[in-house]
């Protein structure tokens, strides 16, 4: 049987933390943001972790 391949696309996107949770980016900071407070480009500068809804897809994708 064959290892499983990580998900080339999660590997860039996610870091798991020594306690096991995974990080992420924030999102809407692409574009568009002129429109966008100071504040609010300040909060989507920090790191935040994936849902608990979402944790089991992140997980087979980062297989771990």
């Amino acid at each position: 049987m064959p290892k499983m391949k990580t998900h080339s696309g999660a590997k860039k996107r996610f870091k798991v933390t020594g306690s096991g949770k995974i990080k992420r980016n924030a999102a809407y900071k692409r574009h568009l943001m002129r429109k966008k407070t100071k504040s609010q480009k300040r909060r989507l500068n920090r790191d935040t972790f994936v849902h608990k809804s979402d944790l089991k897809t992140a997980r087979l994708l980062l297989n771990i």
